[in-house]
């Protein structure tokens, strides 16, 4: 504690140690309305049970009707208040005072830890407040009546009390296929169910997926499964065992069933980095084991499309030549050119995608007019062309392609007089047009990366002078040749940044960005799907043009920059590779 200096107001906390904890006080008596008000605004703060220090300043029916789960609001600071001038109120209490809250909202998250992030824009809020009769029957206390529903935090307070983490779903139709679903749960014991953080983890999982991403996965529980009645608390044992306890509605159960269940338990509990789990044990109402699953059986369930194999990242050479580089390795070795046309120079390559087997390559040539599949393992001819762009300017034609899960090649022709989204279902024949209402309007696809289980679509989408980065849904209907393909239902996943050059899935619910913040510089930076930061950091790196990243997040980053191509390993400064070379990738 300081022992000399003036004593200065602070909002309701500052940026800082998202371990500091806000123990809120109840109010004073006779404590002034503007007292009540900032008393009310920190008890938001905090994570007592059931709030229930915060719901002191409320009149008796406000307490009642207030439901703090509903939505917290996110704004950059704590939120400023004001008297409204004048007195205003109900026939049934005259005489009231208006309290209006103010500030920059930047996210929201609700009733189904959704984060939603929004492009800062004014928040305004009202509380009204009533003189009530105080406890001792003689005098009147101020007390709020009426307020907005919900939660109302400045970031710093949200980042000290949540944290994100990923449940998983089966992609729909591909029971094998896991796909990554952030929510965001509070950091200790939820103040509303009193939930330690693991039994909040399940407990989202069982309400099933977020709302955007539910017409493409698909939950192995039983409609309206639940953890058993009372279970607010779950770890495992010494052996890194987790006993999961469940209602009668998900009882009588088949084994593979219940094993893919489990499967989705323990990827789920397994985002939580300070739990180890490494078996998850489902148990009936009665308390018996209904099935068992260990870490080691879960290879059946994947995230990563490349089936745990270790990806090697992958350049165009200052010669025009697809190369691969390694990655892992302590030292670093000559690029060696892929086999094939686009290794031995047949063909001049300007960007590249590799499949997710690292066994045939994508490329646009021809200054973007012409794209490409081969072979990187076997020489072979030069292929024909699959699709061709009539765009005038080279920026007007194909974009890079990306490869999805399922073995299918996307591209975009920036074309200003035919804008498209394509996709061939096999990476060869005939492309499939893909359904974009939203590419109107002198919108254009600049770049394109899609999730290796291929339900969403990281696309950078460029309106004037600006480029912004949207995640879309991709629906599928059909098979074979008849099938149609959608990506509907964007998202704004950077609404505070003025403008995106490169992004990359790192892993199944982080990209990383190439970007300039609003009145900021350019920098490399993580994001989650949902818009929210991630809190790796990136150390600054000069003149970056692209970056690129892999499916697994311990793979290094690796980028184009007036350095050449270099990379970034975990706990390490960025590490130059090769002196020129542009177009970096990953497979996908």
């Amino acid at each position: 504690m300081p022992d000399s200096g003036d004593v200065s107001p602070v909002k309701a906390s500052n940026p800082g140690d998202s371990q500091v904890r806000v123990y809120p006080v109840p109010p004073r008596e006779e404590a002034e309305p503007g007292e009540i008000v900032d008393g009310f605004l920190e008890a938001m703060t905090g994570d007592d049970p059931g709030f229930a220090i915060a719901r002191k300043y409320l009149t008796k029916r406000a307490a009642g009707g207030w439901k703090p789960e509903e939505r917290t609001t996110v704004l950059t600071s704590a939120p400023a208040s004001g008297q409204q001038e004048g007195r205003t109120g109900r026939e049934d209490m005259p005489g009231g005072l208006v309290y209006r809250l103010s500030g920059r909202q930047v996210a929201a998250v609700d009733s189904s830890h959704a984060y939603q992030p929004v492009r800062a824009t004014d928040y305004a809020g009202t509380l009204h407040l009533v003189q009530v009769p105080g406890a001792d029957g003689r005098r009147t206390e101020w007390r709020i009546d009426s307020l907005p529903q919900g939660l109302l935090l400045s970031e710093s307070d949200f980042q000290r009390n949540y944290r994100s983490v990923n449940t998983f779903y089966f992609a729909s139709g591909r029971p094998r296929t896991m796909v990554a679903d952030p929510v965001y749960i509070r950091q200790r014991q939820d103040p509303v169910t009193r939930m330690d953080p693991v039994a909040q983890t399940v407990r989202a999982l069982l309400d099933g997926p977020t709302s955007w991403l539910a017409p493409v996965v698909e939950s192995s529980f039983p409609t309206g499964a639940a953890l058993r009645e009372g279970v607010v608390a779950l770890a495992p044992d010494d052996q890194n065992r987790l006993k999961v306890p469940l209602d009668e509605k998900a009882a009588g159960v088949g084994e593979e069933r219940c094993r893919r269940m489990a499967a989705q338990l323990l990827l789920t509990v397994g985002s939580l980095a300070s739990t180890r789990v490494e078996q998850v044990e489902l148990q009936g109402p009665d308390g018996q084991a209904v099935c068992v699953l260990d870490e080691s059986d879960q290879d059946e369930y994947r995230t990563d499309p490349s089936g745990g194999m270790r990806a090697n990242p992958y350049f165009v050479d200052a010669s025009g030549r697809l190369a691969r580089l390694e990655a892992g390795g302590e030292a670093i070795g000559s690029p060696e050119p892929v086999e094939g046309p686009f290794g031995n120079g047949t063909v001049r390559v300007g960007q590249a995608a590799i499949a997710r087997d690292e066994r045939r390559a994508a490329v646009i040539s021809d200054e973007g007019r012409h794209l490409r599949t081969a072979s990187m393992v076997s020489d072979v001819e030069l292929p024909g062309v699959l699709v061709d762009s009539r765009g005038p300017r080279p920026e007007d034609r194909l974009s890079a392609p990306s490869w999805d899960g399922r073995d299918g090649l996307w591209v975009a022709d920036r074309n200003p007089a035919d804008p498209r989204l394509l996709m061939l279902p096999d990476g060869t024949g005939t492309p499939l047009e893909v359904s974009t209402p939203w590419l109107t309007d002198g919108v254009r696809i600049e770049e394109l990366k899609v999730s290796g289980d291929g339900v969403r679509i990281a696309l950078l989408l460029r309106k004037g002078d600006t480029t912004s980065l949207h995640i879309g849904r991709v629906e599928r209907h059909g098979t074979g040749p008849e099938q149609t393909v959608e990506v509907v239902d964007l998202q704004a996943v950077a609404p505070r940044m003025d403008s995106v050059r490169s992004v990359s899935w790192s892993g199944p619910s982080r990209l990383v960005v190439l970007g300039k913040p609003a009145g900021g510089v350019e920098q490399v930076r993580y994001l989650q799907t949902d818009g929210s930061t991630s809190a790796a950091a990136v150390p600054g790196l000069n003149q970056v043009q692209a970056i690129a990243a892999a499916d697994d997040e311990h793979a290094p980053l690796v980028a184009a920059a007036d350095d050449g191509i270099v990379r970034l390993q975990a706990g390490a400064n960025w590490q130059p590779m090769v002196g020129k070379g542009t177009a970096p990738v990953y497979p996908g």
